[in-house]
């Protein structure tokens, strides 16, 4: 086996160490996206698999004496001589600087997306803590401090009463 492969399937190995699959499906609340994303670590576990076991072994080097004694030393000197000239073609990775940008502009709109989303979730923690504090008050607050909390409300209400729009 070429060395190429073998580096290759070393880093898919390290490469399956580092990645946090638990973190991340932490993260997925869909039912949809849970489904995709166990399709997609199951898809990187067979290809990794596939890495280890085909790419990650040297081949036993032929035994040519062994040959030589059960069949004869001028065929198989033949078949060494074509073994020998046989060249293995170096991998050259021509599809990594085509979609590096590509991937470095995903990884841009992704920590963009990933600010938004926190700062989504900040608002909404807020509104909910809101919300709760309203259920735990609410039986026993008066008009007034439900107006003070929000004074558009009180706004929107004197006008309505103003120009005597009762809601019907």
């Amino acid at each position: 086996m070429s060395g190429n492969g073998k580096k290759v399937a070393d880093i898919a190995f390290k490469a399956s160490r580092t990645i946090d699959w638990d973190g991340m499906a932490s993260m997925l609340v869909s039912s949809e996206a849970r489904k995709e994303f166990a399709n997609l670590r199951r898809a990187f576990d067979e290809v990794n698999q596939e890495l280890q076991t085909k790419f990650s072994q040297e081949p036993q080097p032929v035994d040519w004496e062994y040959y030589r004694k059960g069949i004869g030393s001028r065929l198989v000197d033949m078949y060494k001589e074509a073994y020998d000239s046989i060249e293995i073609p170096k991998f050259v990775d021509t599809v990594t600087p085509e979609y590096k940008p590509k991937f470095d502009q995903l990884l841009v709109e992704l920590k963009e997306a990933e600010g938004a989303s926190l700062k989504e979730s900040e608002r909404l923690e807020k509104e909910i803590a809101e919300v709760q504090e309203l259920k735990r008050t609410f039986s026993t607050m008066t008009a007034d401090e439900y107006f003070a909390k929000h004074p558009e409300l009180r706004k929107k209400f004197d006008d309505e009463i103003r120009n005597d729009y009762w809601g019907y």
